[in-house]
């Protein structure tokens, strides 16, 4: 899985096709990341004490990594990601514009 924490993804299909947003979680046993602002749900809460009251809260679901894709940092736009060796490192760089994603 070649998507990590911190990336700048946009939705390639589904209902929130053409979003951009940051990885914030990835799960790659799942092949699956937590987009912020993307595929929301209601998720309704009970009631912690009997005093309070229950609440729905929205909160960004899991989406599958093949319908993900990440935004080239200097183009806009989004592109494939392929792995160079740098120093005897291996490092991350797009295809559109070959540079390097941190």
């Amino acid at each position: 899985m070649k998507i990590k924490k911190g990336d700048n993804v946009i939705v390639i299909t589904g209902k929130d096709k053409g979003k951009k947003g940051k990885v914030v979680q990835v799960l790659p046993a799942l092949n699956r990341a937590v987009v912020e602002g993307i595929n929301i749900s209601k998720i309704h809460e009970h009631a912690r004490t009997k005093e309070g009251s229950g609440q729905i809260i929205e909160r960004a679901m899991p989406i599958n990594a093949s319908n993900l894709m990440i935004v080239d940092p200097k183009a806009n736009v989004r592109t494939r990601v392929g792995i160079k060796k740098i120093a005897g490192k291996n490092v991350r760089v797009t295809k559109k514009s070959g540079s390097e994603l941190k």
